[in-house]
């Protein structure tokens, strides 16, 4: 049976620093794992969507998860998001992530399609058996992927395949939230919150944490709201969520999804631009994004 007790707290997508031709900056990256180690995290999930896994191919992807791993050194567990659309293709990265030693492999539903029940339960069951000694986490992300993986799907998944062993719910919907651990709860099955705003109240209904691309930058505040939470001081859990809400709401004006990498870079991380065509904010929207850092006390004004 593989462990899975250490899938908890909070999992940054960590973000992939890259120089001016767009290749991704080895020295950033082993400055990022140490950054976000050293603020708190509990586990790191290379190529979630602030990762930008689209933008990058095969050997990219690679090469900068050995690094990743490699910086890590063990210290908190690493996962490996895949996005692939073809399942085939979905398939090899998930084998090449187990073979670089990932401590789990995160699959988001193919984008673009709209598969259907039979469909996608095939999907993720066939990427998920290719892989049977790796803990397999689902990731519904119904905003970039244009549709929803239901609850009837995740259940199913759950009890029929024994690695797919949890889920990341960014549809930002409670009542779904809520379903995915009401439904799950029998068995040992992870639910985490995908949406920064609902750590708090995810862990009010049962998840065993959160995957939060602010933790890139505000490591601190975010990892207090799971370890208050924990600690039993409820009211310092929901007034650090609280602080957290207004600077996470204000990346909702730019464009998907460089407000993270923005944010990063008024912090003095120096992460890079994003991959394009999408580029940096610019005007209001990165005023937005400041005004809401300066109230927070991130940054001076």
């Amino acid at each position: 049976m593989m462990n899975v007790d250490n899938i908890k707290g909070i999992i940054v997508p960590i973000l992939t620093p890259i120089d001016q031709e767009e290749n991704i900056d080895e020295a950033k990256l082993r400055f990022m794992v140490d950054h976000v180690i050293e603020d708190g995290v509990h586990g790191i999930l290379a190529f979630g969507s602030n990762g930008e896994f689209y933008a990058f191919d095969d050997n990219e992807l690679q090469h900068a998860f050995e690094i990743i791993i490699e910086q890590v050194k063990g210290r908190v567990p690493v996962y490996y998001g895949i996005g692939a659309i073809r399942t085939k293709h979905a398939i090899r990265q998930a084998k090449m992530a187990e073979t670089l030693g990932a401590d789990g492999i995160s699959i988001l539903q193919p984008m673009f399609l709209r598969p259907n029940f039979d469909e996608l339960y095939n999907h993720f069951k066939a990427v998920s058996e290719a892989v049977p000694n790796t803990a397999v986490l689902l990731y519904n992300n119904p905003g970039r992927a244009g549709y929803n993986i239901s609850a009837d799907l995740v259940e199913k998944l759950g009890r029929d395949v024994d690695n797919i062993v949890g889920i990341k719910d960014s549809s930002g919907d409670f009542t779904l939230l809520s379903e995915l651990v009401r439904r799950t709860r029998d068995f040992d099955f992870k639910v985490m919150a995908g949406k920064d705003t609902l750590v708090f109240p995810g862990l009010c209904i049962g998840t065993v944490g959160s995957v939060c691309s602010t933790a890139n930058m505000f490591g601190p505040l975010v990892t207090s709201i799971y370890n208050k939470y924990m600690e039993g001081d409820l009211a310092g859990a929901l007034e650090a969520q609280f602080t957290l809400d207004p600077v996470r709401l204000a990346q909702d004006k730019a464009t998907f999804p460089v407000a993270t990498k923005d944010m990063a870079n008024l912090m003095g991380l120096e992460v890079g631009e994003c991959v394009k065509p999408v580029q940096s904010s610019k005007g209001q929207v990165m005023e937005t994004l400041k005004k809401s850092m300066v109230e927070a006390r991130f940054i001076n004004n």
